[in-house]
């Protein structure tokens, strides 16, 4: 059916489709190719990786990397740290966001306009560094996870998406709790969040993912190492090129050193995505839905 429909296309539309399709096809191998190249170098042996790069001989192959790193206990710190800051600051983040979408949605909300205009503002317009700086330094919360969780937690994009999410609920959902006596509490706990299923799951991978790979908020405001998450342990490793001492102790030269130092970098490149590549098939069915959804009203 799709090679007859395909068939009655004008020549100009063939060439359309099929630029189209190239590009895609390009572009899914601009990201395939790099992600192959370093799963399999994070397996090869660190001598053969820098002299010959890789290869699919597997009596070349070995698990050094990933031993090193696995038994490394900063990186299992950074770890559980990373993983700690990224749910709380999705469960804040969330929960602000959908709180304050709700009445920014409500057509006779007094003083939405007002409001709108101040998000707006935000979206443009910042403080800057030494100000927000100073200001967690007032609060007292350096040095501690809430300096990383709540400068970030609101998302004025995220609440506008939110938002038009509500806004696509039908009128009758509200009249019908309006007959049964629901206040304005039980209308949005009870029947409006369980409808927002879609843009929940969304919103909560955006903010996952997003915190899951920052560290500059985690390099500014936190000095304890105890406290600092994984990414801040993979800068060390993949931009400043210092894995942590216990990884390469044993190394006796320097050459030894920097080869293991490389074939480090892949391996925790791996472990660092392996979260998020097993969380995602998980909110597949909910995104695209949610996203559409959130898009095409406005």
């Amino acid at each position: 059916m799709k090679q007859v429909k395909f068939s009655k296309y004008s020549l100009q539309d063939k060439i359309l489709v099929g630029t189209g399709y190239a590009l895609i096809g390009l572009f899914v191998l601009a990201i395939i190719v790099p992600v192959l190249y370093i799963i399999v170098a994070s397996f090869m042996d660190p001598v053969t990786l820098q002299n010959k790069g890789i290869t699919f001989d597997f009596s070349k192959w070995t698990m050094t990397a990933y031993e090193r790193v696995m038994t490394n206990s900063q990186i299992w710190v950074g770890f559980k740290n990373a993983v700690v800051y990224s749910v709380v600051f999705t469960v804040v983040s969330v929960a602000v966001t959908l709180l304050c979408a709700y009445p920014m949605s409500r057509e006779d909300f007094r003083g939405r306009k007002f409001f709108n205009v101040i998000f707006m503002i935000t979206m443009f317009f910042g403080g800057g560094l030494i100000p927000t700086y100073l200001l967690i330094s007032n609060l007292g919360l350096l040095d501690s996870m809430w300096a990383v969780i709540l400068p970030g937690a609101f998302s004025v994009w995220n609440m506008t998406i939110a938002r038009t999410y509500y806004r696509g609920i039908p009128q009758d959902l509200r009249e019908a709790a309006d007959v049964d006596g629901a206040n304005e509490l039980v209308f949005f706990f009870k029947i409006l969040l369980p409808v927002c299923v879609p843009i929940i799951a969304v919103l909560a991978l955006w903010q996952f993912v997003g915190m899951w790979n920052s560290y500059f908020d985690a390099m500014i405001y936190l000095n304890d190492s105890a406290k600092q998450p994984l990414q801040l342990v993979l800068r060390s490793i993949l931009i400043q090129n210092q894995p942590e001492p216990g990884m390469i102790a044993d190394m006796q030269s320097t050459a030894q050193r920097a080869q293991l130092a490389e074939l480090l970098k892949y391996a925790t490149i791996i472990i660092s995505s392996l979260p998020l590549l097993v969380m995602y098939p998980f909110f597949q069915k909910y995104f695209d839905s949610g996203i559409m959804a959130g898009a095409v009203k406005g």
